[in-house]
């Protein structure tokens, strides 16, 4: 089976305004570790959402999409990186497309995993 990893455009919009709050906010020093920081959380999600080991998504998410799953990116030791979405099987083209919907971190998200 042949695997493929999608984001939203609202996704992709979210992942271009990280890269501004996390400089904004501090959390680099220039723009351009901000920008990697961003380039390789989304390149990791890319290559290894398909084989993440994945949850349903509580009743809260739904407002997302329906029948959605997430799985954790840890990206240092105090964040981690919650990412949201549905899978759909083409059995004729033998692929399974992850759709990412949405995409938070432990510090916004995490009360509603529990």
């Amino acid at each position: 089976m042949k695997f493929q990893v999608l984001a939203l455009p609202e996704v992709r919009g979210h992942f271009t305004e990280l890269i501004q709050i996390l400089y904004d906010e501090g959390y680099f020093s220039f723009e351009a570790n901000a920008i990697e920081y961003v380039t390789d959380l989304f390149a990791d999600i890319e290559q290894n959402l398909p084989t993440k080991s994945r949850k349903p998504a509580p009743a809260y998410f739904e407002r997302y999409g329906k029948n959605l799953y997430y799985a954790c990116f840890r990206k240092s030791r105090h964040t981690q990186w919650y990412v949201f979405f549905t899978i759909h099987t083409d059995a004729l083209s033998d692929t399974q497309t992850f759709l990412i919907k949405y995409v938070s971190n432990n510090h916004m998200t995490s009360q509603h995993l529990l």
